[in-house]
């Protein structure tokens, strides 16, 4: 804050102090007179005011709020009054106070909240309390009995001329808006319960405008840095919507519930918080999970939020996607919905879908994340003239928010280094910070294998290094040349790897993510499918979502018992694991990242899957020659042995997998004997694997007889 704005705050906290202090001295001379009148004179103060001004109850768009029209109370007594001159210079004083701009605090609260001139009587009354030690003897002076030094309905009944009933009233904003706290204990008359003002109001009054303290556990400020950061143009568009929006409906005295749908919450916040700034509003961020669970402590809330979005330049942002609740007539997200109708002010709803059943006006508008030429462009401004072909690069591999690439970038930036190693630092912060997300949901495999571990076929190695390829030039083929444009489906890159167990489809999967070097997850089922409805869809959503943030391989291993044929429908059961995999056949479509779906029982898998699935790879049992490549490459070069004869070894007839396991268990005979590797204990490895398959052993293939020749 400048120093001109707080010599202004200042001045202004001068003002509204004198003008309370004349307001104490308006109420002590009304009360001195009530509590001792002439013989045979009124005994009621008749106060006189001109028409009440028009006052709106919405926000208007403005970072200050515009200058309140003068009270045009009068307070002034009758001239029949006795003391009606004391009255009339205290008022006097009031009126000379009363010219701040803004006005005081007490006139701006009068105004907001649509009070009476009764009503603003009877809470100056109540004020006194707070403000004025001397207030609660006249009240026991007035009310005749010093146990009473307190006020109350009565008095102000008693005090002020035109009382109304209805400032009693639960809809009238005394007590609406929780301006006044009743104290009435056991069968005591409401007329006669004590009164006292709201804690969060005689703040308010004086001149402390903050949030009430009561809602601070339950909410938390957005950060609104979108202030200063020029944001993508997708984003701009969605904000100007909004914008628009909300200000015709201000014009109509109903603003809508802001429903921003997607599963990007980074993006949607950065929204908010841009149409926030624009409307010279500080956004709070209210969790679902946070909600109180019984009606009347959801009407409270919704009260107390109303009242400080009239009070202070506020909106709200409920986050009902992190809990992924829908909307329901029953349990939390009725309670939310409840919240969402009884709260006005500007209000934004985060959730995946649209929040249905409503009756309050709503705005639907879809906030994903940038597109990959926007999230170039960012990585280009954040990154500077260091960037080079890093932004490029990222923008192909990863799908992130633009708050998220902000502060990726930042992180990378923040230690001096050279083009290589601002490289490597930020891909790998990447891949860590996408991880959480789906580890909940799979297991991620640290992949080791490289092309010089996988044995196969030229026509297979082939196809391989051809995922790995588009998987790396999509967005050169999809955003820059315009296939996205041509195409609404059938932008991810799938492949099926079929082949009993054991061929290598788990190691190509790991070849191609460490060539891309990209994060590799398996599957895992039972985190997956669920018994109850709906369930498996939602995970299944989960994951893929969370998986193209950053850019992961899905490896669906034993993938026919997810991706299964279609049943005639006979029952419930029936209908609902069709819907599962009518799900997953137009998610792997919608899916931009590579998914790999391994099965060794390829004719199980339905046939919709199979034309959506662009690679297919057939992984055949390996011949005597693959064999014999892939026994040369199963022993690390560091481990001791001694010659082996791999034209011999090539002749078992087993898959690569259980090769692997020979060769791993020979290496613990050799440690165990404390020798070099020898063809006999590679053989005795042999024969435990076989017996463990249920593979006849001839043990004629068994015997060797060769002399034994280290090998450094």
């Amino acid at each position: 804050m400048s120093n001109g704005e707080n010599n202004l705050r200042a001045d202004w906290q001068k003002g509204n102090a004198e003008y309370l202090a004349a307001t104490m001295a308006w109420l002590r001379a009304c009360l001195e007179q009530y509590a001792a009148p002439a013989p045979g004179s009124q005994s009621s103060i008749v106060l006189q005011s001109a028409p009440e001004e028009p006052r709106s109850k919405w926000l208007r768009f403005s970072k200050t709020q515009p200058p309140l029209p003068p009270n045009t109370a009068t307070f002034l007594p009758s001239a029949a009054v006795p003391g009606a001159e004391h009255i009339s210079e205290a008022f006097a004083a009031m009126q000379a106070a009363n010219s701040l701009d803004p006005p005081p605090a007490l006139l701006a609260l009068v105004q907001r909240l649509g009070l009476s001139e009764f009503e603003q009587q009877l809470l100056i009354l109540c004020l006194g309390m707070e403000l004025d030690t001397s207030i609660a003897g006249y009240c026991a002076r007035c009310q005749k009995d010093s146990g009473r030094n307190y006020p109350t309905f009565a008095l102000a009944f008693s005090l002020f001329e035109g009382a109304s009933w209805n400032a009693l009233s639960p809809e009238r904003p005394l007590r609406y808006w929780r301006l006044i706290e009743i104290t009435q204990s056991g069968g005591q008359p409401l007329t006669t319960s004590a009164l006292r003002v709201d804690e969060r109001i005689v703040n308010y009054i004086k001149g402390l405008n903050y949030l009430d303290d009561r809602l601070l556990p339950l909410v938390s400020p957005l950060d609104q840095h979108a202030e200063t950061t020029e944001l993508p143009a997708s984003h701009q568009d969605a904000v100007d919507t909004i914008i628009r929006s909300l200000k015709q409906a201000d014009a109509n005295h109903s603003l809508p519930v802001v429903q921003l749908l997607g599963n990007d919450t980074d993006s949607k916040e950065l929204v908010a918080a841009a149409v926030a700034n624009t409307i010279g509003l500080q956004l709070y961020r209210l969790p679902v999970a946070l909600l109180p669970t019984q009606p009347a402590d959801i009407e409270t809330l919704a009260r107390l939020w109303q009242r400080e979005s009239l009070l202070l330049p506020v909106g709200l942002y409920v986050n009902a996607r992190a809990s992924g609740m829908e909307p329901a007539e029953s349990g939390p997200a009725s309670l939310l919905t409840r919240l969402l109708e009884r709260t006005d002010g500007v209000l934004f709803l985060d959730t995946r879908d649209g929040w249905h059943g409503l009756h309050k006006l709503d705005l639907s508008v879809d906030v994903g994340k940038p597109t990959p030429a926007e999230q170039e462009a960012v990585w280009q401004s954040t990154l500077g003239l260091v960037a080079r072909d890093n932004p490029a690069q990222l923008a192909a591999q990863f799908n992130l928010s633009f708050t998220r690439i902000s502060q990726l970038a930042h992180d990378a930036l923040s230690e001096h280094a050279d083009q290589t190693d601002l490289k490597e630092r930020l891909w790998q912060g990447i891949l860590a910070s996408t991880r959480p997300q789906l580890d909940a949901l799979a297991e991620r495999i640290t992949p080791k294998s490289t092309w010089n571990d996988i044995v196969l076929p030229d026509t297979e190695s082939a196809v391989l290094h051809q995922i790995a390829q588009q998987v790396s030039s999509r967005t050169t083929v999809y955003e820059k040349w315009g296939f996205a444009q041509k195409m609404s489906r059938g932008l991810g890159i799938s492949a099926l790897f079929c082949g009993e167990s054991g061929v290598g489809k788990t190691m190509a999967a790991e070849v191609i993510a460490n060539e891309l070097r990209l994060n590799l997850y398996r599957i895992d089922l039972s985190a997956v499918v669920s018994k109850y409805i709906g369930e498996t869809e939602k995970n299944l959503r989960r994951m893929f979502d969370a998986a193209e943030d950053g850019g992961a391989i899905l490896f669906f291993d034993e993938a026919d018992a997810l991706f299964g044929k279609r049943s005639e429908v006979k029952d419930s059961h029936d209908r609902y694991a069709n819907i599962e995999i009518n799900y997953l056949l137009q998610r792997m479509e919608a899916y931009r990242g590579l998914a790999i779906l391994a099965t060794n029982m390829k004719s199980a898998l339905d046939t919709a899957f199979m034309r959506r699935l662009r690679f297919i790879v057939n992984f055949q049992f390996p011949g005597p020659a693959e064999r014999k490549e892939i026994w040369k490459r199963a022993f690390p070069q560091s481990m001791p042995m001694d010659e082996l004869d791999y034209d011999r070894l090539a002749r078992l007839n087993v898959t690569g997998g259980h090769i692997h396991n020979i060769a791993l268990h020979s290496a613990f005979l050799a440690a165990r004997d404390g020798s070099p590797l020898s063809m006999p204990l590679v053989f005795e490895a042999a024969k435990a694997e076989l017996h463990k398959i249920e593979r006849p052993i001839n043990e004629a293939e068994f015997r060797w007889s060769g002399t034994k020749k280290a090998v450094a």
